[in-house]
C-alpha cells in the first residue's frame, strides 16, 4: 500500500503570495475610490445644473445621466476587483485556470483604470456641451472645480495611480518563472509495494509472501501447498519386497 503522507506538499512561492496580497489591496483602493465618488455626487449634480442654467438643455437630466454613469462605473469596477480577490484565493491553491482568469480580468481592469486616469488627468468632461446655447466643456470643468472640494481631484488621481501600479505589479508577479512550477500538476511518484503486498493485476503463487494460507480445508496443509494421497497398488503390480511388513512370494 502506498502511503499518501510520503508525498511532499507543494511550497507556494513568495511571488504568488505577494500577488494575492496586492490584489486584496486593489479591492481596498477601489472601495475608497467609490466612497470618494459617492461623497461628491451631490455637488457634481449641482455643478451641472448651474452650468446648464438658462440653456434649452435640461440641466437636471444631464446631471442625472452623468451621476448614473459615474455610479455604475464605480460599482462595476468594485465587482471586478472583488472577483480578482476571489481568484487570488484560488491562485494560492496553485490552480492554473484561476491564474489565467486573473490575467484576463486584470487586463480589463487595467484598461478601465488607465482610461479613467487619462480622462481625469486631461480634465475633460465631454458631455456634448459647446453646441447651441449649451455650456462649453471648459465652463463645465470650471463649475465642477468650484463646486467640488479642493482635495477631491488630487485624492482621486492618487487612488487611480496606486490602483494601476498595484494591479499591474500583481499580474506581472503571477507571470514570473518562479510561479510556473507551483501551477503545474504534480506528477504521481511511483513507490514500491510494502512487504507482503502484491502488484496490481499480478496474482501471487503459492509459497510467495502474502499468499493467503489455508483455512483448514481437507487436503491442504497449513503451509499452503496441496498434499496428494500416497500411491496405491494396482492389480497385476508386483508388490515391492523392501516394503516394511511385506511377505516375499512363495516359489513353490
Amino acid at each position: 500500500m502506498v502511503d499518501s503522507q510520503s508525498t511532499p506538499a507543494r511550497q507556494r512561492p513568495s511571488v504568488v503570495s505577494i500577488s494575492s496580497y496586492l490584489l486584496y489591496l486593489f479591492v481596498v483602493l477601489q472601495v475608497i475610490t467609490l466612497i470618494v465618488s459617492l461623497t461628491t455626487f451631490g455637488k457634481t449634480r449641482d455643478a451641472f445644473r448651474a452650468a446648464y442654467e438658462g440653456s434649452s438643455t435640461d440641466g437636471d437630466q444631464v446631471a442625472d445621466v452623468f451621476v448614473a454613469i459615474g455610479l455604475g462605473a464605480g460599482i462595476l469596477l468594485l465587482l471586478l476587483a472583488i472577483a480578482l480577490a476571489v481568484l487570488a484565493m484560488f491562485n494560492n491553491q496553485g490552480r492554473n485556470g484561476a491564474r489565467i482568469t486573473t490575467w484576463i480580468v486584470g487586463g480589463i481592469m487595467v484598461c478601465c483604470v488607465g482610461g479613467g486616469l487619462l480622462s481625469n488627468a486631461g480634465g475633460g468632461f465631454n458631455t456634448g456641451g459647446g453646441t447651441g446655447d449649451g455650456p462649453s466643456p471648459e465652463e463645465i470643468q470650471r463649475r465642477l472645480e468650484e463646486a467640488l472640494p479642493s482635495w477631491v481631484t488630487p485624492v482621486s488621481l492618487l487612488l487611480n495611480v496606486l490602483s494601476l501600479i498595484v494591479l499591474v505589479t500583481a499580474l506581472v508577479l503571477l507571470a514570473l518563472p518562479k510561479a510556473n512550477p507551483f501551477f503545474r500538476k504534480a506528477a504521481t511518484a511511483w513507490e514500491p509495494p510494502a512487504p507482503g503486498a502484491s502488484y496490481p493485476g499480478n496474482p501471487q503463487v503459492p509459497g510467495q509472501p502474502g499468499y493467503p494460507q489455508s483455512s483448514g480445508e481437507p487436503g491442504y496443509p497449513s503451509s499452503g501447498e496441496p498434499s496428494y494421497p500416497p500411491p496405491t497398488d494396482r492389480p497385476g503390480d508386483t508388490p515391492p519386497t523392501d516394503r516394511p511388513g511385506s511377505t516375499p512370494p512363495s516359489t513353490s
